[in-house]
């Protein structure tokens, strides 16, 4: 299993399942990192939205062997038992938590313990949220946007971030994302994973970050992301060649079409939204799943391929489980090093 060293305060716990454990295949081995290739594997799971079952999304993701899985978060509307089985799974993984995360929770109980504070305690270090989150043997740090994030120029569950974190407004937001970079070994990349994506990359409705709910769109971005990144391209070497979140979803809203899932920057920063909701599709053995005469699922995943430092591959990418039987249903490139983004 893959080490992986914490930087910035936390508080750790041990959780456990209102579920029996389900059996799980061992992830592979990190041979990419701890041989000669560099090249690192990462599966980022997008807003997930209750559609998370932990032994079939294990078998999926043992088929595709990433080094490392991301989750943007929207787990479900503070859906406990379903973090509690993304705690249990058994890969190298960051976590950070969205806005349908705290759904009802306004600020913490003294009284007892919410489900808040329980998805906290029980995703423990791996909540990257304000912190640095390091995997040596990939030489790879991800680093933790704002928790809750809603989007937008307005702070979501103020109070909480306020109670855990110290966060009053958007520049002590964004100082906080800068100050977790900093101290970044040196041969690392940097990757933040926040549940929304940063301001600047669009207005239009079918942006990255483009309000589909309102006539004439509008940036939806998180501006403390926006000004954490841009302040550490000025201030330090710190190599970024990718961003990852979720939050604004594929499918636009009243059927206007499809979203950009990926823009290139100018600075040649990849940002990746990886919000396919839904993530699960039903199949049958009608169709080409034919390897079982019970119905199988198909399961959305993002995948990217950093080769020698740099983005070269992002595929979103379907796998289809039947059983035990897991096959690539499609795949549909995103971004190629030689062809840039292709949505």
């Amino acid at each position: 299993m893959l080490s992986a060293f914490l930087h910035a305060p936390t508080l750790s716990f041990l959780c456990s399942s209102s579920s029996s454990p389900q059996p799980q295949p061992k992830p592979r081995p990190c041979l990419s990192s701890m041989a000669s290739s560099s090249l690192v594997r990462i599966a980022v799971v997008g807003d997930v939205h209750d559609d998370w079952d932990l032994e079939e999304d294990a078998n999926a993701l043992q088929f595709l062997k990433p080094d490392l899985v991301l989750f943007t978060g929207d787990f479900g509307n503070e859906n406990l038992e379903l973090v509690q089985d993304v705690a249990a799974l058994n890969f190298p993984k960051a976590v950070i938590l969205g806005n349908h995360d705290s759904w009802s929770t306004q600020q913490f109980s003294s009284k007892k313990k919410d489900r808040v504070q329980l998805q906290l305690e029980c995703l423990g270090q791996e909540h990257v949220g304000y912190k640095r989150l390091d995997f040596p043997l990939l030489k790879l740090s991800i680093v933790g946007g704002r928790p809750f994030s809603c989007g937008g120029q307005q702070i979501f569950r103020k109070r909480l971030l306020s109670a855990r974190y110290g966060i009053q407004d958007m520049e002590g937001s964004a100082k906080r994302i800068y100050e977790a970079a900093l101290g970044t070994p040196e041969d690392h990349l940097v990757i933040p994973l926040a549940h929304n994506g940063p301001t600047g990359l669009g207005s239009e409705l079918n942006d990255i970050c483009g309000k589909d709910w309102v006539f004439g769109g509008g940036d939806h971005g998180d501006p403390d992301l926006a000004q954490a990144i841009s302040h550490l391209k000025e201030t330090t070497n710190v190599s970024i060649p990718l961003v990852v979140f979720g939050h604004m979803h594929k499918e636009l809203a009243h059927g206007n079409g499809l979203r950009k899932m990926i823009v290139v920057g100018t600075d040649n920063i990849i940002y990746l939204n990886g919000a396919i909701v839904p993530r699960v599709k039903r199949s049958t053995n009608e169709t080409s799943l034919q390897a079982s005469n019970s119905d199988g699922t198909y399961r959305a995943f993002t995948l990217v391929e950093i080769l020698n430092g740099q983005v070269n591959k992002i595929s979103e990418s379907w796998v289809s489980v039947v059983g035990n039987e897991t096959t690539l249903e499609e795949e549909h490139i995103l971004f190629k090093s030689n062809g840039q983004s292709s949505r």
